[in-house]
Protein backbone atom coordinates (compact mmCIF):
# COMPACT_ATOMS: atom_id res chain seq x y z
CA UNK A 1 0.00 0.00 0.00
CA UNK A 2 2.27 1.44 -0.50
CA UNK A 3 5.85 0.42 0.01
CA UNK A 4 3.70 -1.67 2.39
CA UNK A 5 2.17 -3.47 -0.21
CA UNK A 6 5.77 -4.74 -1.40
CA UNK A 7 6.87 -6.22 1.83
CA UNK A 8 7.23 -10.13 0.19
CA UNK A 9 7.12 -9.23 -3.33
CA UNK A 10 8.55 -6.94 -5.87
CA UNK A 11 4.76 -5.24 -6.87
CA UNK A 12 5.72 -2.14 -5.24
CA UNK A 13 2.46 0.13 -4.44
CA UNK A 14 0.67 1.43 -1.79
CA UNK A 15 0.36 0.63 3.94
CA UNK A 16 1.33 1.79 3.44
CA UNK A 17 0.06 0.97 5.27
CA UNK A 18 0.77 0.70 4.78
CA UNK A 19 0.29 0.94 3.79
CA UNK A 20 -7.12 -0.80 4.19
CA UNK A 21 -8.65 -3.59 1.44
CA UNK A 22 -10.05 -7.32 1.10
CA UNK A 23 -11.47 -10.30 2.65
CA UNK A 24 -13.38 -7.92 4.29
CA UNK A 25 -13.19 -5.15 1.65
CA UNK A 26 -14.75 -2.00 3.17
CA UNK A 27 -16.85 -0.65 0.02
CA UNK A 28 -17.78 2.89 -0.40
CA UNK A 29 -20.97 3.19 2.13
CA UNK A 30 -23.90 5.05 2.66
CA UNK A 31 -24.18 8.17 5.34
CA UNK A 32 -24.50 6.91 8.49
CA UNK A 33 -24.29 3.69 7.93
CA UNK A 34 -21.37 1.24 9.21
CA UNK A 35 -18.93 -0.89 6.52
CA UNK A 36 -17.96 -4.05 6.66
CA UNK A 37 -14.74 -3.56 9.33
CA UNK A 38 -14.55 -5.52 12.00
CA UNK A 39 -15.97 -3.52 15.47
CA UNK A 40 -12.45 -2.04 16.70
CA UNK A 41 -11.91 -0.83 13.21
CA UNK A 42 -15.52 0.17 12.60
CA UNK A 43 -15.98 3.11 10.18
CA UNK A 44 -18.44 5.43 9.69
CA UNK A 45 -19.29 6.62 6.33
CA UNK A 46 -19.93 11.03 6.44
CA UNK A 47 -21.36 12.25 3.28
CA UNK A 48 -20.63 16.35 2.30
CA UNK A 49 -22.45 17.72 -0.39
CA UNK A 50 -20.88 19.54 -2.49
CA UNK A 51 -17.33 19.46 -1.28
CA UNK A 52 -14.75 18.96 -3.46
CA UNK A 53 -12.45 15.46 -4.10
CA UNK A 54 -9.61 16.10 -1.19
CA UNK A 55 -5.70 15.33 -2.47
CA UNK A 56 -4.79 11.92 -1.94
CA UNK A 57 -2.84 10.68 0.55
CA UNK A 58 1.66 12.30 1.61
CA UNK A 59 4.05 10.36 3.24
CA UNK A 60 5.93 13.11 4.86
CA UNK A 61 9.11 13.16 5.35
CA UNK A 62 9.57 13.49 8.75
CA UNK A 63 7.02 11.12 11.27
CA UNK A 64 6.56 9.39 14.39
CA UNK A 65 4.25 6.70 15.07
CA UNK A 66 2.78 4.06 17.49
CA UNK A 67 0.19 1.72 16.62
CA UNK A 68 -0.31 -2.34 16.35
CA UNK A 69 -0.36 -4.84 13.30
CA UNK A 70 -3.02 -6.92 13.39
CA UNK A 71 -3.43 -10.56 11.14
CA UNK A 72 -7.11 -11.65 12.30
CA UNK A 73 -7.06 -14.63 10.54
CA UNK A 74 -4.27 -15.82 12.91
CA UNK A 75 -5.45 -13.89 15.78
CA UNK A 76 -2.27 -11.97 16.24
CA UNK A 77 -2.27 -8.40 16.98
CA UNK A 78 1.62 -7.07 17.77
CA UNK A 79 3.08 -3.46 18.63
CA UNK A 80 3.82 -1.24 15.62
CA UNK A 81 6.27 1.64 14.84
CA UNK A 82 5.87 3.51 11.67
CA UNK A 83 8.78 6.49 11.27
CA UNK A 84 10.34 8.60 8.88
CA UNK A 85 13.35 11.04 8.82
CA UNK A 86 15.10 12.83 5.85
CA UNK A 87 12.50 11.04 3.45
CA UNK A 88 13.68 7.67 4.55
CA UNK A 89 11.01 6.00 6.16
CA UNK A 90 10.76 2.39 8.80
CA UNK A 91 7.80 0.27 9.94
CA UNK A 92 8.72 -2.30 12.62
CA UNK A 93 6.36 -4.64 14.02
CA UNK A 94 6.37 -7.05 17.01
CA UNK A 95 9.37 -8.05 17.90
CA UNK A 96 11.68 -10.93 19.58
CA UNK A 97 8.89 -11.84 22.36
CA UNK A 98 6.16 -12.11 19.48
CA UNK A 99 5.33 -14.34 17.05
CA UNK A 100 5.38 -11.81 14.39
CA UNK A 101 8.16 -9.83 13.92
CA UNK A 102 9.77 -8.00 10.92
CA UNK A 103 11.08 -4.59 9.36
CA UNK A 104 9.91 -2.56 6.25
CA UNK A 105 12.70 0.54 5.29
CA UNK A 106 12.71 3.26 2.59
CA UNK A 107 16.10 3.58 2.73
CA UNK A 108 18.43 6.31 0.17
CA UNK A 109 16.07 5.11 -2.43
CA UNK A 110 15.88 0.89 -2.12
CA UNK A 111 13.10 -0.47 -0.07
CA UNK A 112 14.11 -3.44 2.58
CA UNK A 113 12.18 -6.11 3.37
CA UNK A 114 12.95 -8.30 6.58
CA UNK A 115 10.79 -10.68 8.06
CA UNK A 116 12.52 -11.97 11.27
CA UNK A 117 9.61 -14.31 12.59
CA UNK A 118 6.64 -15.85 11.16
CA UNK A 119 4.23 -18.82 12.03
CA UNK A 120 6.18 -21.18 9.41
CA UNK A 121 8.67 -19.12 8.17
CA UNK A 122 12.52 -20.38 7.92
CA UNK A 123 13.91 -18.64 5.59
CA UNK A 124 14.76 -14.79 6.49
CA UNK A 125 16.62 -13.29 4.00
CA UNK A 126 16.66 -9.50 3.38
CA UNK A 127 15.11 -8.55 0.39
CA UNK A 128 15.55 -5.18 -1.83
CA UNK A 129 14.27 -3.20 -4.56
CA UNK A 130 16.37 -0.65 -5.76
CA UNK A 131 15.51 2.75 -7.56
CA UNK A 132 12.18 2.97 -4.75
CA UNK A 133 11.69 5.97 -2.35
CA UNK A 134 9.64 8.38 -1.00
CA UNK A 135 9.01 10.17 -4.42
CA UNK A 136 8.19 6.85 -5.98
CA UNK A 137 5.65 5.90 -2.90
CA UNK A 138 3.76 9.09 -2.97
CA UNK A 139 3.75 9.13 -6.99
CA UNK A 140 1.85 5.93 -6.70
CA UNK A 141 -0.46 7.62 -4.09
CA UNK A 142 -1.56 10.39 -6.86
CA UNK A 143 -3.00 7.71 -8.50
CA UNK A 144 -5.43 6.58 -5.65
CA UNK A 145 -8.98 6.65 -6.03
CA UNK A 146 -11.39 8.45 -3.25
CA UNK A 147 -13.70 6.07 -1.63
CA UNK A 148 -15.91 8.73 0.38
CA UNK A 149 -15.40 10.67 4.24
CA UNK A 150 -15.65 8.60 6.91
CA UNK A 151 -15.14 8.21 10.80
CA UNK A 152 -13.07 5.57 12.70
CA UNK A 153 -14.91 4.93 15.85
CA UNK A 154 -12.93 4.45 18.49
CA UNK A 155 -11.16 6.85 21.32
CA UNK A 156 -11.34 9.19 19.88
CA UNK A 157 -13.16 9.16 16.47
CA UNK A 158 -11.40 9.83 13.67
CA UNK A 159 -12.49 11.74 10.65
CA UNK A 160 -10.78 10.30 7.83
CA UNK A 161 -10.81 10.70 3.92
CA UNK A 162 -10.48 6.74 2.90
CA UNK A 163 -8.30 6.20 -0.47
CA UNK A 164 -7.86 2.99 -2.49
CA UNK A 165 -4.97 2.12 -4.66
CA UNK A 166 -3.73 -1.04 -6.75
CA UNK A 167 -1.95 -2.89 -9.04
CA UNK A 168 -3.56 -5.69 -11.51
CA UNK A 169 -1.80 -7.70 -14.09
CA UNK A 170 -2.09 -7.66 -17.06
CA UNK A 171 -3.21 -3.66 -17.90
CA UNK A 172 -6.22 -4.59 -20.45
CA UNK A 173 -8.79 -2.63 -21.85
CA UNK A 174 -12.44 -2.78 -20.31
CA UNK A 175 -14.25 -6.17 -21.00
CA UNK A 176 -14.25 -9.68 -20.61
CA UNK A 177 -10.09 -10.49 -19.75
CA UNK A 178 -8.57 -12.53 -16.97
CA UNK A 179 -7.10 -10.33 -14.55
CA UNK A 180 -4.80 -10.73 -11.59
CA UNK A 181 -4.85 -8.37 -8.65
CA UNK A 182 -1.44 -8.24 -7.56
CA UNK A 183 -1.88 -5.51 -4.39
CA UNK A 184 -4.47 -3.99 -3.45
CA UNK A 185 -4.82 -0.97 -0.13
CA UNK A 186 -7.06 1.00 1.03
CA UNK A 187 -5.62 4.16 3.12
CA UNK A 188 -7.36 5.90 5.93
CA UNK A 189 -5.90 9.64 6.33
CA UNK A 190 -7.09 12.42 8.52
CA UNK A 191 -9.18 14.66 6.58
CA UNK A 192 -7.21 17.87 7.78
CA UNK A 193 -4.18 16.31 7.25
CA UNK A 194 -3.27 14.12 4.25
CA UNK A 195 -0.04 13.65 5.28
CA UNK A 196 -1.18 11.76 8.73
CA UNK A 197 -2.02 8.64 8.14
CA UNK A 198 -4.22 6.34 10.85
CA UNK A 199 -5.03 2.96 9.31
CA UNK A 200 -4.08 0.72 6.38
CA UNK A 201 -5.78 -2.95 5.45
CA UNK A 202 -3.23 -4.43 2.44
CA UNK A 203 -4.44 -7.87 0.58
CA UNK A 204 -2.65 -9.49 -2.04
CA UNK A 205 0.37 -12.14 -3.52
CA UNK A 206 2.66 -9.31 -1.28
CA UNK A 207 0.94 -10.88 2.03
CA UNK A 208 1.66 -14.12 0.96
CA UNK A 209 3.30 -15.15 4.83
CA UNK A 210 -0.48 -14.59 5.66
CA UNK A 211 -2.98 -17.55 4.70
CA UNK A 212 -6.00 -14.73 4.38
CA UNK A 213 -4.08 -12.66 2.45
CA UNK A 214 -4.67 -9.44 4.47
CA UNK A 215 -3.06 -7.25 7.08
CA UNK A 216 -3.64 -4.21 8.89
CA UNK A 217 -2.09 -1.73 10.41
CA UNK A 218 -3.89 1.03 12.54
CA UNK A 219 -2.03 4.08 14.50
CA UNK A 220 -2.43 5.41 17.57
CA UNK A 221 -0.64 8.66 17.53
CA UNK A 222 1.33 9.91 14.35
CA UNK A 223 3.09 13.30 14.88
CA UNK A 224 5.02 15.72 12.52
CA UNK A 225 8.36 14.85 14.12
CA UNK A 226 11.33 12.74 12.92
CA UNK A 227 11.49 9.62 13.87
CA UNK A 228 14.16 6.71 13.97
CA UNK A 229 15.46 4.87 10.99
CA UNK A 230 18.16 2.21 11.29
CA UNK A 231 18.94 0.13 8.41
CA UNK A 232 19.41 -3.82 10.27
CA UNK A 233 22.88 -5.15 10.03
CA UNK A 234 21.55 -8.24 7.31
CA UNK A 235 20.67 -5.63 4.87
CA UNK A 236 23.84 -3.71 4.93
CA UNK A 237 25.86 -7.09 4.21
CA UNK A 238 23.69 -8.90 1.98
Amino acid sequence: MSWTLTRRTTAAVALAGALAIVSTVLPPAHAGTRTGAAPSFATVAETRRGTPTPRPPLLPRNFHGRGKWVVRDLGVTVPFTWDGRNGDSQMIAGGPQYPIWFTNLIYHGTLYTLTYKWPGLTEHPCSRIPGFGLDQLNQAFRGARFVGREILQGSPDRYVDHWRVGVVAPKLPPGKYLRLPLALGDIYVDQNDRSTFWQVLQFGVQNLYDPELDEWLVMNTFDHEPGTVTLPRRCSTS
